[in-house]
């Protein structure tokens, strides 16, 4: 069932995005299946697609196919603020590799000038490329939607510098992030490489770069609500 139809899995943060802001795009009918299609392996061998290939693949356009929606966030830059929407299309690419995992296939993704292409793996995690190897951004769409969600609801609240843009990622705040108190990590927003906490009045976002030149570097995005928050991120600093 397409997540439009059954949104019962999600929180009631990612529900009410997904309510407001979600649409559905009619499906491609020139598209082929992918058990009809023919994919070389590790080894460039054509082969018919294995079977974890079809179930993910075929599974992602029956949940996620043609889902739209946009993201409002916020950013400080400087002394600048900067309130954006993102959208995100959910629609199939026709690329697929493999690897020593299992099998990725590209998708849409953010509708942004990039330098990275929107990947799912078989094992079901979230990933990009900027030409390199399958680089993990989200433990499943579920876990990326999610963020999303948390995304929107703060880009209302007042950012901290930070970056804009995950593949540019801003080292500034890290410290003082480690030191906020009352902060709660939120679960089904967070993974390995993609992490929120929150309270009534601070929200924490970690995240690692989406690059495979070099280690990848950790950055943040903050914000506060109210005085409250602006007072409990700033108690922060003299605790570095």
């Amino acid at each position: 069932m397409h997540v439009l139809d059954d949104l019962a899995d999600f929180s009631d943060r990612a529900q009410g995005l997904l309510s407001r802001a979600g649409r559905r795009a009619p499906s491609d009918p020139a598209r082929t299946p992918t058990d009809f299609l023919n994919v070389r392996d590790r080894a460039g061998r054509v082969v018919p697609a294995p079977a974890e290939l079809v179930v993910r693949r075929e599974g992602f356009e029956a949940r996620y196919g043609g889902l739209r929606y946009e993201v409002r966030r916020s950013a400080l830059i400087g002394r600048e603020r900067f309130d954006v929407s993102r959208r995100w299309d959910f629609s199939l690419d026709e690329e697929i590799w493999a690897d020593e995992r299992g099998w990725f296939f590209s998708w849409t993704g953010e509708r942004v000038s990039s330098p990275v292409r929107f990947l799912i793996h078989t094992d079901g995690r979230v990933g990009v490329s900027d030409g390199g190897p399958f680089i993990e951004v989200a433990d499943s769409v579920p876990h990326l939607i999610e963020g999303h969600a948390v995304m929107d609801m703060v880009s209302s609240w007042d950012p901290w510098p930070g970056s804009l843009e995950t593949w540019v990622p801003a080292q500034l705040g890290a410290a003082m992030a480690e030191h906020v108190d009352g902060l709660a990590p939120v679960a089904e927003a967070s993974g390995r490489y993609d992490r929120w906490h929150l309270s009534e009045g601070v929200a924490v976002r970690i995240f690692w770069s989406w690059t495979s030149q070099g280690p990848r570097t950790r950055g943040v995005q903050m914000w506060t609500c109210g005085e409250e928050g602006r007072r409990q991120l700033e108690s922060a600093v003299g605790k570095r």
